[in-house]
């Protein structure tokens, strides 16, 4: 029997970009010889709610799942609710993991990030520092829930066997984001409020310093990482998908990228009155790069390319 392969929250960022990986594999060498993919969106099922959970579950008899959904948004709607964020999430994934437990599925590969890490660290941070103090405070709801995930995977495991497991990819942009002025993470709100601005011929406002750095990974790469794992990584610890910490950039910068690949004229500007939140999360790609040593990530300039041509294609059907 092929195998069967849930992709939860399959409508969002991630979502359709392995719908792009699978469909650009059609003989299926990279994308499970034969596997049936299953894309679940928010309509299917409230994964907030167990029995709806459950009937997705025993509806679809999954044998793999590739878990993204989760209630995400950027620093601002992290920081306005809070609680929303740790219940909803926490909901989610217990759900998830419950109920792929409970139909026999061989693997769960659910998508963490970087915020679960402490604050308070040193760098470059590494899949071992993840427990190792409180993550930053602006994002504690979301980043515990997440975290928790690490800890139901060695429980699952450790006392059913179960190879539930988690990769950690840095922050991700890309084509079918969302583009929300107030609730999307930082690249699609900077495209929208830069293209607003050039509608409108006004400065482009950055909100906090720009120097925050981040390290970016685009969707498809993520995408491509993610179905890998799903056949071929088998540890139950988690795993940085991030490129290189050489390829960090300050959020000044990201916006400067922007501004050029929208053919920008005007005025960039920054605000100091709001935050920055955390101000770097470099973290190392060296576990990865031990096991894809030969994967090549597409580069910022080149990603922002892609994903501001994409966005002014489709501004009247985006999310935003």
């Amino acid at each position: 029997m092929a195998p069967k392969v849930l992709v939860t929250g399959g409508s969002g960022l991630v979502g359709m970009a392995i719908k792009e990986v699978i469909t650009e594999d059609p003989a299926g060498a990279n994308t499970g010889n034969g596997a049936e993919w299953l894309f679940a969106r928010s309509s299917d099922a409230d994964l907030t709610n167990l029995d709806a959970c459950m009937a997705l579950f025993k509806k679809f008899q999954p044998t793999h799942v590739i878990h993204l959904a989760a209630n995400v948004g950027g620093l601002f709607k992290n920081m306005k609710y809070r609680v929303e964020m740790y219940r909803d999430n926490m909901m989610i994934n217990d759900n998830v993991l419950h109920c792929a437990h409970a139909v026999g599925c061989k693997k769960v590969v659910s998508c963490l990030s970087t915020c679960i890490f402490p604050d308070k660290t040193s760098f470059p941070i590494d899949e071992t520092m993840v427990h190792n103090g409180a993550p930053h405070h602006s994002n504690e709801g979301y980043a515990y829930a997440k975290r928790m995930i690490d800890v139901a995977n060695r429980c699952y495991h450790e006392q059913h066997g179960d190879i539930f497991t988690s990769v950690i990819p840095t922050n991700i942009y890309g084509r079918h984001d969302n583009f929300h002025l107030e609730d999307s993470h930082v690249i699609p709100g900077l495209m929208h409020k830069l293209y607003l601005a050039k509608q409108k011929g006004e400065a482009f406002v950055v909100r906090g310093t720009g120097k925050p750095l981040r390290q970016f990974i685009f969707s498809k790469d993520l995408a491509a990482l993610m179905v890998w794992a799903c056949w071929h990584y088998d540890s139950v610890e988690p795993l940085i998908l991030s490129p290189d910490e050489s390829d960090e950039v300050s959020i000044g910068d990201v916006g400067r990228m922007i501004a050029s690949a929208m053919e920008f004229p005007g005025e960039i500007q920054f605000d100091p009155s709001f935050a920055d939140g955390q101000f770097k999360k470099t973290a190392s790609n060296s576990k990865l790069r031990g096991l894809r040593p030969d994967f090549k990530f597409v580069g910022m300039e080149e990603g922002i390319k892609q994903t501001v041509e994409w966005f002014v294609a489709n501004y009247d059907s985006v999310r935003k």
